[in-house]
């Protein structure tokens, strides 16, 4: 059987490929296990190939230096999370919106090491000379953006009274999703995040949410 110029050569390009992105995404897995217990600062190149199965120079040959990884790493989360919050579709609004917070946290209370991760980036991050402090800058921005431009569709609709304090709700909200995330993971499976988060919703949702007639 005769093969089109160049065809084995593509179908090993290909083989090689495959076998990178597959190293690539065991590397990022090993990296998310370990940067959620020990945080970025503590965990080593080193930790992360012998994890992988790699030798350092092999994991240095995906992901340049530590930080190279940090940013996959974070990448990846925030794909998941947009993929399960937004979907295909637009971004959910008024109270809907904080009604996906909870499923999200459903979702995320079945994988401890991306609260862990979270978590413990976060912490880290605060110093601005972090790898991830951007990424944290940008990931409270886009999530105040969101849940602001969702309060004020309620306001719109009529679901959400017209003198909401827009920014204080924002940033109540993110303060207890933070807080349940932290008091979890310093207390694994101490409580239910959702069963706390669904709670204070409910009193937001009491306290500027427009009577149902």
């Amino acid at each position: 059987m005769s093969y089109p110029p160049g065809y084995r050569i593509e179908r090993e390009r290909s083989r090689v490929g495959k076998a990178g992105d597959a190293a690539r995404a065991k590397a990022i897995q090993a990296a998310i296990e370990l940067f959620s217990t020990s945080g970025y600062n503590k965990t080593s190149i080193a930790e992360v190939a012998i994890r992988t199965g790699l030798s350092q120079s092999g994991l240095l040959h995906h992901f340049p230096n530590k930080s190279a990884l940090l940013s996959a790493v974070l990448e990846q989360r925030e794909k998941e999370d947009t993929e399960f919050l937004f979907g295909d579709g637009d971004a959910p609004m008024g109270w809907v919106a904080f009604d996906s917070l909870v499923a999200l946290v459903a979702r995320n209370s079945t994988r401890p090491e991306w609260i862990g991760l979270f978590v413990r980036i976060s912490a880290e991050a605060t110093e601005p000379a972090h790898p991830a402090h951007e990424w944290m800058l940008n990931h409270y921005l886009s999530i105040r953006s969101w849940l602001g431009q969702a309060i004020e569709h309620g306001q719109k609709t009529g679901e959400i009274l017209p003198d909401a304090p827009s920014e204080a709700i924002v940033r109540n909200t993110i303060a207890v999703l933070d807080g349940l995330q932290q008091q979890w993971v310093a207390e694994p499976h101490s409580m239910s995040m959702v069963a706390e988060l669904r709670v204070y919703l409910h009193g937001l949702r009491a306290t500027w949410g427009t009577p149902q007639r």
